[in-house]
């Protein structure tokens, strides 16, 4: 129905749906009030680039384009927020139709219509037609008022999102050019509803540097400047003096960084940006961009941050990429773009092909997520191995900081994700006394050994100087020193790890494809020992069972058994482990919550039958000597406890053995 100009003023009511809609819509579809901004200027947005189109496909319009922007501005007493436009405008029937219905969209009409210049000529980005609703959620009152351009006629559309509206012709000078103003008349500010920060110069900004800074049309707002001026007569020269005035400015950036290939952006820009955005005082480790087209489009820029944030590893630590949607921002940390192994990458996904949901604070379709999050996580994980290949030192830096968190990657996943992260692991190595990959300890590997040999602890210098450590040194073998409190829990979930087949050429043979167990060098059934060793080891076994016999009778539930170790180099006796349990599992574990109810590792002592301690127990047996054999068990259960960092079990105990010794 065409509204004539000489309509009268007379309030047209909501149909009963359309109110049960606007109610809903208002109070439920969004949870966060602020956003309005961010819908106001969009549709503003989508009406500039309306107007731009129609002048590229119609050469009669004269339109410059330069002059089109959007105006943001606040009256503090009259309580109003007014963001304008000078794009193609509304009459009275596209008043009628596009605020009067609601859910009916426009900008989706006239995207489906134009599909094929959508990126090009125009982004629209409005879908729903309820953006503009959620102006009700902050103001009583909401005036729209439109020039179509090409027109002489302004309407003004007016309701207090409750009953209806009205639709009557604009007062006199309320809008002489093609654009819209859309006035909101703010509810009073309360405790719960804190309108007031609407109302002011910081608090606008803010809102369009959060949520539209990228929108791709200039957006402008009149913005206090103090300047120096020459002293007054009355005031002394060394004393500054300003005036302030007003100023028209635009607040937003428009072209969003990560829209621009790498090769036309210097560093410093990415790392300003990174600074500025993510408030990081320290340059990022590594910028990634790139761009993808295809069913779904999106631009993405991540960075590595230098240093770990202080509440990474806590509770509260949020992870995520910032989500956009046609410059706009949809989520400020979408979780669901990342795994939680590399959870400390900060950036941003820009695309407009994802569906939003009515709201534009979630998606609808996940299975576009999904699509995008396993290309961003095959860039990441691209980029740390190039790093690892490239700038060592920077690697091992950044392993520093954020490998505990893939290390926990692939312990929550019970070992799955061991395939994908395993070679990005660094591990100090004894041998070496440096970081190492496990694809090059497997390389360094000497004959005869089949497995990558590991110790845990809380400490790699205290680990280095373990008995079984050392001994596996002495051999010429390996031990990846692991001090990390997911360390030992990691590695019984990947518990092996698969090196692909390495190419050879005329001076390296090359190396076979290979699967490796992963090996607690403390554990009792790991045996280094030669031929020989272990032949002379059963035979003092078989030749001192009983003694064996009584030492474990003597410490009771302390030891599951007591034996000889072919693998003993220096000291006279350690502690080793039976069962899933590690020594350093139980320690971890004791630390918890629920120490009572850890399980307890079944400790096996090991006795050098080459060190003297040994003749001097062998005596001690073969004199009937109880008192002192129970001695001498206690003793060197309990520095064996010691040597491993683990505590005595009663230091009285052990104190006063020590004096009964001496």
């Amino acid at each position: 129905m065409h509204i004539r100009r000489e309509a009268t003023r007379s309030m047209k009511q909501f149909k009963t749906e359309s109110k049960k809609l606007l109610d809903l819509m208002i109070n439920s579809i969004y949870t966060n009030r602020e956003i309005f901004l961010r819908e106001l200027v969009s549709n503003a947005s989508d009406a500039i680039d309306k107007l731009s189109f129609a002048a590229l496909t119609d050469s009669s319009m004269s339109l410059d384009s330069d002059d089109l922007a959007i105006r943001i501005a606040f009256d503090e007493g009259a309580r109003t927020v007014t963001v304008s436009d000078n794009g193609i405008g509304m009459s009275a029937d596209e008043l009628e139709e596009n605020l009067g219905t609601i859910a009916h969209s426009g900008s989706e009409a006239f995207k489906a219509e134009h599909a094929e210049a959508q990126g090009d000529a125009m982004d629209i980005i409005g879908q729903f037609g309820v953006g503009f609703y959620s102006s009700f959620m902050v103001a009583e009152r909401v005036r729209v008022i439109s020039r179509a351009f090409g027109s002489d006629e302004s309407w003004a559309w007016e309701s207090d999102g409750i009953e209806g509206y009205t639709i009557e012709p604009a007062a006199e000078g309320e809008r002489t050019t093609h654009g819209t103003d859309v006035i909101l008349y703010l509810r009073p500010s309360t405790e719960a509803d804190d309108t007031d920060r609407f109302l002011s110069e910081w608090g606008l900004r803010d809102l369009v540097k959060r949520y539209s800074n990228y929108v791709r049309h200039p957006i402008q707002m009149m913005v206090t400047k103090s300047e120096p001026v020459a002293n007054p007569e009355d005031l002394p020269e060394d004393a500054p003096h300003y005036v302030e005035h007003q100023e028209l400015e635009t607040i937003n950036s428009m072209t969003p960084i990560w829209k621009k290939r790498s090769s036309e952006v210097e560093q410093s820009d990415y790392d300003e940006f990174y600074k500025a955005t993510f408030h990081d005082y320290a340059d990022p480790a590594r910028t990634i961009s790139f761009h993808a087209e295809g069913a779904i489009s999106y631009d993405a820029l991540l960075f590595v941050p230098s240093e770990a944030p202080f509440d990474l590893y806590s509770k509260d630590y949020e992870k995520g990429l910032a989500l956009y949607s046609s410059n706009v921002l949809i989520q400020e940390k979408c979780a669901d773009l990342l795994p939680d192994y590399y959870n400390f990458v900060r950036g941003v996904v820009d695309s407009p092909d994802v569906t939003l949901n009515i709201s534009r604070e979630t998606l609808q379709q996940n299975a576009q997520l999904r699509a995008i999050a396993k290309r961003v996580e095959r860039k990441i994980k691209s980029e740390l191995q190039t790093m690892l290949a490239d700038d060592r030192e920077a690697y091992e830096s950044f392993f520093e900081n954020f490998g505990r968190g893939i290390k926990f990657g692939i312990y929550n996943s019970y070992g799955m994700n061991a395939g994908e992260l395993a070679d990005l692991l660094l591990f100090w190595s004894a041998k070496e006394e440096k970081y190492v990959t496990l694809r090059e300890y497997v390389l360094a590997m000497p004959e005869g050994l089949d497995k990558i040999l590991y110790a845990s602890g809380d400490s790699r210098e205290r680990l280095a100087k373990l008995p079984a450590v050392t001994g596996a040194v002495k051999r010429g073998y390996d031990v990846l020193l692991c001090t990390a409190d997911v360390d030992e829990f990691m590695i019984q979930a990947m518990r092996s790890y698969h090196m692909d087949a390495v190419a050879g050429d005329a001076e390296n043979p090359g190396v076979d494809a290979r699967d490796l167990d992963l090996a607690n060098v403390s554990t009792a059934d790991l045996d280094l020992a030669t031929e020989e060793e272990r032949e002379e080891a059963e035979k003092t076994t078989k030749d001192n069972q009983g003694l064996f016999d009584a030492m474990a009778e003597k410490l009771g539930e302390k030891v599951s058994s007591v034996k000889v170790s072919a693998s003993l180099t220096d000291a006279p006796a350690c502690i080793t482990t039976e069962g899933p349990i590690s020594l350093e599992m139980e320690r971890v574990m004791m630390q918890g919550p629920d120490a009572a109810m850890a399980p307890r590792a079944q400790r096996v002592l090991e006795l050098n039958a080459n060190h003297p301690v040994f003749a001097k127990l062998v005596a001690a047996q073969q004199d009937g000597d109880q008192d002192r054999l129970a001695l001498y068990a206690s003793l060197l259960y309990d520095q064996a406890l010691l040597v491993e960092g683990l505590p005595v079990d009663d230091p009285v105990e052990f104190a006063k053995n020590v004096c009964s010794l001496m």
